[in-house]
């Protein structure tokens, strides 16, 4: 090659070799296009990747996409390109969507929009056959992100290949098959191994090879991770050395993750960041460019903080930093709270702590009004219920979220309390005088049916509700169908409203309407929870009461269909409509023809997952039985934690943690992050919950039945079989239909194969605390309590199967993952739980129970649903095959369910009761 080629000037095109004339000479730039092409020389600055054409990053887009508005879904690729994006990334990963279809369709739209498709596309995806669709569809040259070694080299090598057929440049991840890499030495040699491979082996021009070597999160706390900064950096400069025609790129605001909330700390900590890793040779990345500082423009004190940790400067950085970080708010400014909005009157000021939730001077504020009203009961109808007012207003419209709400009602709950015994003295005084009753919009009855004890969702819906003017008896969790109705009629209510998040729920569900059609009960029948379905709601409990059964599908529709039932002038028409809806789901459900087909079920069976018995060993664990856990540390477990599902279960929805700063929900869900992360501190600092778990590891294997035979080596055990389905959907050739028995090696092999268990709980003695905040009227801290104690059992679980992995079994032992890899599921090996997609069977839970003795080692019980009390707490099955995935079993027919209530003993009918949202002629 010539020197010409390595040259940095700027002049493309021209060289001269002697006694020759001009000639054309192609520089080796990385060469991409939309419309436009963009040549990355190097002069060229970093380089930004719009990031909000993605459904895991951005609320609106991924709203957007799920209702088929893919041309207002083109106005955030715009928004993007107008605010400097050079490559545009989409994503279109959504359990939810036809991931191929979705990105297909968008990218065909996008082409049409000149305006939009002149720059390069970033086809993102986790799942190769939506690269592939994407890359159908893209035009000029594009990159696709990404691919790496993590499933082998064959398989890197082949999806090279294809993207390469497309003229597409490849982002590299910094995987091999043996996890993630996390320190210098492995960044530098997973990318080299892949350049070598990528180079010789498919023949890619190398400054088509994009490589993300892992930004990690630093000044965490831990201290390993101090010099993750460093690291990248460091690789950077190496690998661009060893391979400079290559690029790098990557996520930027992982760096800060530990900081997040703080949204000055961060920019300021991306900027310094960056202006290191472009010095080392970064050439692009995923940020936001909107939210950078100019790196001579940060405060000299925040620059220096951020340079100690970024570049691991001192052993005291991580905390100098904390310690700035809690002073500061956006902007840098000092936190000073704004205390302009006392100086109003009593109603703007009872109004102001009501829609902003500020509790501080509520007791003050409400005595000052009841002094100025006639009676107390006026203060409550009066500026309480005008504030609430707008509060209701505020989330119907759009412009409240849910942490919002439910911090306005604990304000009102305690105003309330205040009045309460005045009202009361009131009420003897004077009977006359409204009866001493406040005014209620209605009545309404809410329930966690019998055999479930999850009440998250249903205590939202309360609080969001009593916000309305609606007042609220809550029989908690748990609840019989007889004291719903008997409640229910003693207290004249309005509506009865029904919750569950277990498969059982359902048809607790059925019991209770059929009962209020049996007891001549007139009144509607609301039902939501997670298990629920408008389909189920209308095939199955709306055939069985005829006064008005609607579904609601979150707390924010549930003040709509409330008030629609409530309102004389509009509820007839209501239920008429609902009516005519749900006759047609009923008739569409009954005279369905299936979509897809399915294989006899001895069929399926013979297609079962290939593994090579033959060449496999199994990895015997470092003990056999079981093993038990007290007290577990939380502050360790908390570094586990999976933040997205908490954001869900209060009705935010958004990526982690781009969610943090999504321009609709951002700034309402970092302060929610705030309160949590204060709450969770105190938690742990206190000791408010008790953390235990047990798991056990045993000699398996698999009989020809789709069961496992646990034949454990303590005598006082005895052998257990576990019973498991198969997928029956016809499948394309070469895919095979999975049973999770076909991870355990056969009896027939000779071999002694492993399966474990787990049982995990960080609920204990959380309903102390649940009675306390009760006590105090704040709704808002009792359900961050049962939230965080969700993740704490989540992320409990998390770290117990890492130390199986690594430690107990040690099948994985020189694992080495992120806590966001964890997350994504990238370790060997999976955890399914009874009930879950892969075996939807809670029953089996009773076998796990006791193979493990569960409920004696960790105070978990059972419900006769099958849940598990306390609700925080998660239990299942560990499988080290290298080839075991998650997967849902999905639709299956007669045939199947007959064999499988054959193997357990049961009637055909109480099979189909377990399986039924499995059952293909069936709901």
């Amino acid at each position: 090659m010539s020197a010409s080629i390595h040259s940095h000037t700027s002049n493309e095109t021209i060289a001269m070799e002697p006694e020759t004339a001009p000639q054309r000479v192609i520089r080796p730039f990385m060469r991409l296009s939309g419309l436009e092409p963009l040549v990355v020389r190097p002069e060229t600055n970093f380089i930004n990747v719009g990031e909000r054409t993605n459904v895991t990053g951005s609320k609106k887009f991924a709203r957007l996409i799920r209702e088929g508005q893919y041309e207002e879904a083109l106005s955030v690729a715009r928004q993007q390109v107008e605010n400097g994006a050079q490559i545009l990334d989409v994503n279109m990963d959504d359990a939810l969507l036809d991931g191929e279809q979705a990105m297909s369709t968008f990218l065909k739209l996008l082409a049409a929009e000149p305006d939009i498709s002149r720059i390069p596309i970033m086809i993102d995806s986790s799942k190769f056959s939506v690269i592939e669709a994407g890359l159908k569809c893209v035009q000029g040259k594009c990159v696709v992100n990404s691919i790496s070694l993590k499933e082998g080299e064959a398989k890197f090598i082949e999806q090279a290949h294809i993207c390469k057929s497309f003229g597409a440049a490849v982002v590299v991840m910094a995987f091999d098959e043996h996890g993630q890499a996390d320190t210098e030495e492995k960044r530098v040699s997973f990318s080299h191994r892949a350049y070598k491979i990528l180079t010789e082996k498919v023949g890619y021009d190398p400054q088509d090879i994009i490589f993300d070597p892992n930004i990690f999160a630093i000044a965490t706390g831990i201290e390993e991770h101090n010099n993750y900064a460093v690291e990248f950096i460091n690789a950077t400069r190496r690998i661009k050395e060893l391979m400079p025609l290559a690029k790098i790129s990557g996520g930027v605001s992982n760096v800060s993750f530990s900081f997040r909330g703080n949204e000055t700390v961060r920019e300021a900590m991306h900027s310094v960041f960056l202006f290191h890793a472009i010095k080392a040779g970064m050439d692009m990345g995923i940020v936001n460019a909107g939210m950078l500082q100019i790196y001579d423009d940060i405060e000299p004190q925040l620059r220096e903080l951020c340079e100690d940790a970024i570049l691991n400067r001192r052993d005291d950085a991580t905390e100098r930093l904390i310690q700035f970080a809690e002073t500061v708010k956006a902007k840098g400014k000092v936190v000073e709270k704004d205390e302009t909005w006392r100086q109003g009157t009593v109603e703007e000021r009872l109004s102001h702590a009501l829609v902003n939730g500020i509790t501080d001077y509520i007791d003050a504020d409400t005595e000052e009004a009841r002094q100025k009203y006639a009676r107390p009961l006026d203060v409550i109808e009066g500026p309480l219920m005008d504030g609430m007012n707008i509060v209701g207003d505020l989330f119907g419209s759009g412009k409240m979220f849910l942490p919002q709400v439910v911090k306005s009602a604990r304000v009102m709950k305690k105003s309330v309390a205040i009045l309460t015994p005045y009202i009361e003295e009131e009420k003897l005084r004077n009977q006359a005088l409204h009866g001493g009753e406040i005014k209620s919009a209605g009545k309404i009855l809410l329930a966690t049916v019998k055999g479930d004890v999850h009440d998250i969702g249903k205590n939202i819906v309360g609080v969001v509700l009593a916000c309305n003017g609606y007042e609220i008896i809550d029989l908690g969790v748990m609840v019989p169908a007889e004291k719903i109705l008997q409640t229910a009629r003693q207290e004249n209510v309005d509506i009865i409203g029904l919750s569950g998040l277990i498969t059982p729920s359902l048809d607790e569900m059925v019991h209770v309407a059929r009962e209020l059609r049996r007891q001549e009960f007139d009144i509607p029948l609301i039902i939501g929870g997670a298990t629920t379905s408008r389909t189920h709601t209308a095939v199955k409990i709306a055939q069985e009461y005829a006064h008005g059964v609607v579904h609601v599908l979150d707390a924010s529709r549930s003040v709509t269909v409330t008030g629609s039932l409530l309102n004389k002038a509009l509820k007839k028409d209501f239920l008429a409509s609902v009516k005519t809806e749900y006759e047609k789901l009923n008739e569409s459900f009954r005279n369905k023809k299936p979509v897809k087909q399915y294989l006899p079920f001895a069929t399926a069976q013979e297609n079962k997952t290939a593994i090579n018995w033959d060449a496999f060993t199994p990895v015997k664990p470092k003990f056999t039985g079981v093993k038990v856990f007290e007290d577990y540390d939380l502050a360790e477990i908390a570094q586990y934690i999976d933040w997205q599902p908490f954001f869900i279960a209060w009705e935010l929805h958004g990526k982690f943690p781009q969610i943090l700063t999504d321009e609709v929900v951002g700034t309402e869900a970092t302060r929610l992050y705030n309160d949590a992360q204060e709450l969770l501190a105190k938690v742990i600092r206190e000791k408010w919950l008790g953390a235990k778990a047990v798991i056990g590891l045993f000699p398996a294997n698999a009989t020809a039945a789709d069961s496992i035979q646990v034949t454990p080596e303590q005598a006082d055990i005895a052998p257990v079989t576990l019973e498991f389905l198969r997928q029956q959907i016809k499948k394309a050739p070469g895919q095979p239909n999975q049973s999770l028995a076909d991870y355990i090696a056969p009896a027939a092999t000779g071999k002694t194969d492993y399966i474990g268990g787990f049982a995990i709980t960080a609920g204990i003695g959380i309903e102390q605390w649940l009675e306390k905040f009760k006590a105090e009227h704040d709704d808002y801290n009792s359900i961050m309590l049962k939230a965080l104690a969700d993740r704490l059992a989540e992320a409990f679980t998390e770290l117990m199967h890492e130390r199986v992995r690594k430690e107990f079994w040690g099948y994985a032992s020189e694992e080495h993952l992120s806590n966001e890899a964890l997350i994504r599921e990238e370790y060997m090996g999976i955890r399914p739980a009874p009930g879950y997609p892969a075996c939807p069977d809670h029953t089996e839970k009773y076998k796990l129970f006791d193979l493990l003795n569960a409920t004696e080692n960790t105070g978990i019980t059972l419900t006769e649903s099958l849940a598990m009390y306390p609700a925080a707490s998660v239990s299942g099955w560990y499988f080290a095959n290298p080839d075991a995935r998650y997967f849902g079993l999905g639709k299956i027919e007669k045939d199947q369910v007959a064999d499988y209530a054959a193997r357990k003993g049961w009637t055909v009918e109480e099979a189909e009761k377990w399986l039924r949202p499995n059952l293909e002629y069936d709901i």
